[in-house]
């Protein structure tokens, strides 16, 4: 495994960028998938989201500065690319944004790629009624066991601010997944 200055290097050359670039493909392509799954929920959404995303960073290596992990930057593009991409979806169908996530939530249960039981699929749909900064910070740190620096940086917001973000969403998903078993 080659380490990320390097990678950056390489990336930033113009001899070794494609090849590099495979290489950060293959080193980051699965945590991203299912990062940006846990956002978009659909496994061909999934995809599409994750190859505008390498897409963002092939364009993007050369404004990056290093202030943060390579893996950070690339985080917070796939974020970013996510919810975009479910707002252009909610926007396309004139519905708000939580619906699509309600909907999308639902047709897990049909999703050939999904390999829950059921009470994973009571927990995604618990997500799904979270506000966007309290499921993206739940699933960060809950799924992902991110740091809240990781997670402050990924999102640039406070520490204290994602820590109150992740006890209120921990509270609503309690409450809803006690209110569906009981």
């Amino acid at each position: 495994m080659i380490d990320d200055v390097t990678l950056v290097e390489q990336l930033q050359d113009v001899q070794t960028k494609e090849q590099a670039f495979r290489v950060l493909i293959k080193e980051y392509k699965e945590r991203l998938y299912w990062h940006i799954r846990k956002i978009v929920v659909s496994h061909d959404d999934t995809d599409d989201v994750l190859q505008n995303t390498f897409i963002k960073v092939f364009r993007g290596i050369d404004n990056f500065k290093q202030d943060s992990k390579l893996y950070s930057w690339m985080y917070r593009i796939a974020t970013n690319e996510s919810i975009t991409f479910l707002n252009k979806k909610a926007r396309d169908r004139n519905v708000d944004i939580s619906e699509i996530k309600q909907e999308l939530a639902t047709s897990l249960s049909s999703d050939e790629w999904f390999t829950g039981d059921e009470i994973q699929l009571i927990l995604q749909k618990a997500i799904a009624t979270l506000p966007e900064k309290q499921q993206l910070v739940f699933n960060m740190k809950y799924f992902d066991n991110m740091k809240y620096d990781e997670i402050s940086t990924i999102l640039e917001t406070s520490v204290g601010g994602l820590k109150a973000s992740y006890f209120h969403a921990v509270k609503k998903i309690e409450h809803y997944i006690k209110t569906r078993t009981d």
